[in-house]
């Protein structure tokens, strides 16, 4: 399945909200878990992992109208470390979220390439330009502006490009000849010369439905005797490489793409949290059952019973209760 929806959205979340649903005695439960010495974690998790994302903006609304805090705030204040992150996060509204992570992966020394790829290569069109618009709210600056000064080169273009959200998630009806002239441009530019020509593969990935390049993708492995993958890992490297090979990932499956995220975040020494909390609070309430499926295929083992080897403490009882059963 490709990244339009062939799936109700009740079938693909694991969060799904409270049925009767009050924010006013949840604010409150929240104020008494943090108020005087000692925090009540259970409670915290009680309330945040067992409430949608819409839910909760009603539940900061409230505490704030009732206590005079921000709901953030006090979180940070009160908690500490991964539990600390995974809390705060599930109370940002979904863009402005997408917007603190990119903000976030760009600030101070270095760059965190990976957050930005899947971020802007696994959104739709009227996402990104809502995270753009986020992204100017909060920070008061502007995301284009911003990706330019931290990267450079082919790496720097691609994502100016998926910026554009140029790419429409549901082309009903596919050319043939069209894919296949894009195919025939794909080979031309990279197995047939020496060298590449990244830009006609930036041109083509960024700019084509998914449907449309579903079928590219079809007649180059005619063409070419081999996947466009394979020629990608060939003819890139680095950063570049990641953001062409999500691409393609997210055009195909973007439940496979975010259950290998997942699991490479996981799996091996040490576990890659920020990856971890942002695909599992994100995914949530879109698609995260779809994704456990294929992760199971991925790891041979459910997303729970990893998180449970791999966390701890309340941050393992907050990740389990977002991932839902395993059934």
């Amino acid at each position: 399945m490709a990244w339009w929806k062939g799936w109700s959205e009740a079938e693909g979340r694991s969060v799904a909200g409270a049925l009767s649903f009050d924010p006013k005695p949840d604010a409150q439960t929240l104020y008494k878990a943090m108020k005087g010495l000692g925090t009540d974690e259970q409670a915290i998790i009680d309330v945040l992992t067992k409430r949608s994302n819409m839910q909760r903006q009603q539940i900061a609304k409230s505490f704030k109208a009732q206590f005079g805090k921000d709901l953030i705030e006090s979180l940070k204040s009160e908690l500490s470390g991964k539990f600390e992150m995974l809390m705060v996060a599930l109370v940002y509204p979904p863009f402005k979220y997408d917007a603190k992570e990119l903000h976030d992966a760009m600030k101070g020394v270095g760059t965190s390439e990976g957050t930005i790829i899947e971020i802007l290569a696994s959104r739709t069109k009227a996402q990104i330009r809502e995270i753009i618009k986020a992204y100017k709210e909060e920070y008061d600056s502007d995301l284009e502006e911003d990706i330019k000064s931290e990267t450079s080169g082919y790496f720097e273009q691609i994502l100016v490009c998926l910026l554009q959200g140029e790419r429409d998630n549901a082309t009903l009806y596919v050319d043939t000849a069209l894919a296949r002239q894009d195919a025939e441009a794909l080979y031309a530019a990279g197995e047939k010369i020496r060298g590449t020509d990244e830009i006609q593969f930036i041109t083509i990935l960024c700019t084509r439905s998914a449907t449309h390049l579903l079928k590219v993708f079809e007649e180059y492995q005619k063409l070419a005797n081999k996947s466009i993958e394979d020629t990608i890992k060939s003819e890139t490297h680095g950063s570049l490489e990641d953001a062409m090979l999500a691409i393609v990932k997210c055009t195909r499956s973007v439940h496979c793409y975010f259950a290998e995220r997942l699991y490479y975040a996981l799996k091996g020494a040490g576990t890659d949290d920020g990856t971890l909390i942002r695909v599992i609070v994100s995914r949530s309430e879109v698609d995260l059952n779809l994704i456990k499926a294929e992760f199971k295929k991925i790891a041979g083992q459910s997303l729970s019973s990893m998180i449970l080897d791999d966390t701890s403490g309340d941050y393992k009882t907050a990740l389990l209760n977002l991932c839902g059963s395993d059934d």
